[in-house]
């Protein structure tokens, strides 16, 4: 039980599996000795979804850890910048019904009293664009940084859109080239196992077993370490979310040269909801729904509706989506034994909020972080990684269902019953009710490195007309509130003018580079 934790072996490419073997071969791997040797085993007949990705601010400081350049990323992954989410129809459906969640914290953020201020103010003014300048900068479309910003600075924070299998293709490039993980292309035929328990090898078909002391399973929906090996259950969360099916189309753009968005826009149906991701060569589009209440032919009738309405192509001219059958839920445990789940393999619950790739860098990082020295370690890191992990997903689960519990369309029983008490976390129940009367803050999600902070609380409950009763703010504090509210119109203004285009500069940066 002493054995050191010298070889890694990652069962998966894709973004999740070369994302986490590059995170962990920039940090311990190299051909030093004592350094970490880092295999990654990936089946070459995989299908690729590339439905277009969506990632977190974090992404920046992901690529940096591992060494790759942002110009490498915009211009082989078909990438534009992301700057946050927009959400259309999920209130009541009108046409004036949309919000933001965007990128960057609200003005004033946990020093002035923005929320009682807004609200005094009659809140005519939707609550992101009140207290900060980034949904402004999104609808008139323009991009996060100017021509001569350094890579991975910005005058606003952001993330990136990308197209996942060109991702995944860039991060095996740069894992293998520069950081010196092994590529193993072949498919896995056997697990082997020590009397223990632990798992020994993956046979495979044509490179032999590849052994291993730590063994990650990025293998995806199919979960072939920790769900069909170890059989570790799903916990399913089909009662919060009722999501197990989706519909992705790669739609091309009628007008090359029209706005490119730098948010993803979620739109409301009576179906479900659709995605649409905007890369400068084409939009990933696709629909979200549950099983139990829409058909799929019914699904796809309304994504193509949606395409066609939305500036697309006309609905019959358009391809046959590729369907993507799923369970939402997550695994009772993540760490197994020598095993570790990332990615898809350790559950998933919906696109919404595009959680999956930041818990793919978090759940790396961790493992980077805290890697255990040997296998007497490994079961202590095990149980801190499945108590993070468990908490994690919960908090995501959280989150995603504030945006259908306070929800006000009645065209189908998917929204009518979104909104039902039986299917609210009772630890949201609590807090919707405490934020009656007061806004979302920082001790209400107490750890210091929650997925969803405080702020993204408040930017969908106000985006989602949530009007809680709070006492009338002190004269000091709806000054200073007040302040913050011209800050963020003096930043509009000079972000208006002074931010290039989001289309015009990933033109740019092809022809030319970046600062």
């Amino acid at each position: 039980m002493t054995q050191a934790v010298r070889r890694i072996v990652v069962l998966g490419g894709g973004s999740a599996g070369w994302l986490t073997a590059a995170l962990l071969a920039a940090e311990h791997g190299g051909l030093d000795a004592g350094k970490l040797q880092i295999s990654l085993i990936e089946s070459p007949d995989a299908p690729a979804i590339g439905v277009g990705e969506g990632t977190w601010p974090s992404m920046r400081e992901t690529l940096q850890r591992i060494g790759l350049r942002e110009l490498d990323l915009l211009r082989d992954c078909d990438a534009a910048f992301k700057q946050g989410s927009r959400f259309d129809g999920w209130v009541n459906g009108l046409k004036t019904d949309h919000y933001y969640h965007p990128f960057s914290l609200p003005q004033g953020h946990g020093e002035a009293d923005v929320v009682g201020a807004w609200l005094r103010a009659g809140a005519d003014q939707g609550f992101a664009e009140c207290v900060s300048p980034q949904p402004h900068v999104c609808n008139a479309s323009l991009a996060p940084k100017q021509v001569t910003t350094p890579e991975f600075g910005g005058a606003i924070n952001y993330g990136y859109h990308f197209d996942a299998v060109k991702m995944g293709l860039l991060l095996r490039k740069h894992a293998t080239e520069k950081l010196g993980v092994r590529h193993v292309a072949d498919e896995v035929t056997q697990v082997l196992a020590h009397e223990n328990g632990d798992i020994a090898a993956l046979r495979t078909r044509s490179h032999g077993d590849i052994e291993g002391d730590l063994f990650i399973d990025c293998s995806g929906l199919k979960s072939l370490l920790i769900g069909q090996h170890y059989g570790v259950p799903l916990r399913s969360q089909q009662h919060v979310l009722f999501n197990d099916s989706a519909l992705a189309l790669q739609v091309p753009y009628t007008d090359q040269y029209g706005p490119l968005a730098s948010v993803t826009i979620a739109t409301a149906h009576s179906q479900g909801w659709t995605w649409d991701i905007g890369l400068p060569s084409r939009r990933g589009v696709g629909l979200v729904y549950s099983s139990a209440h829409t058909s799929v032919e019914a699904a796809e009738q309304g994504l193509r509706q949606h395409i066609e309405r939305s500036g697309g192509p006309a609905a019959a001219d358009l391809a046959t989506p590729r369907h993507i059958p799923f369970t939402p839920g997550y695994r009772e445990r993540f760490w197994q034994r020598n095993c570790v789940a990332v990615g898809l393999s350790s559950g998933f619950i919906e696109p919404l909020e595009a959680s999956a790739l930041a818990l793919v860098e978090l759940s790396a990082a961790m493992i980077r972080d805290e890697l255990p020295a040997n296998r007497a370690d490994m079961d202590i890191v095990a149980k801190r990684f499945n108590d993070a992990f468990s908490y994690r997903w919960a908090r995501i689960i959280d989150f995603l269902k504030l945006h259908y519990a306070l929800n006000q369309r009645d065209d189908s029983d998917y929204w009518r019953e979104h909104r039902q008490a039986d299917s609210m976390p009772e630890g949201l129940g609590e807090l919707l009710q405490l934020w009656r009367h007061r806004a979302p803050l920082r001790s209400d999600l107490f750890r210091v490195d929650e997925v969803f902070p405080a702020a993204s609380y408040q930017y969908v409950l106000y985006g989602m007309g949530f009007k809680p009763n709070l006492a009338a703010p002190q004269a000091a504090r709806l000054a200073q509130a007040q302040a913050c509210f011209q800050q963020v119109t003096t930043a509009t203004k000079r972000l208006l003018g002074g931010l290039p285009r989001h289309r015009d500069l990933i033109r740019h940066i092809h022809a030319h580079g970046m600062a």
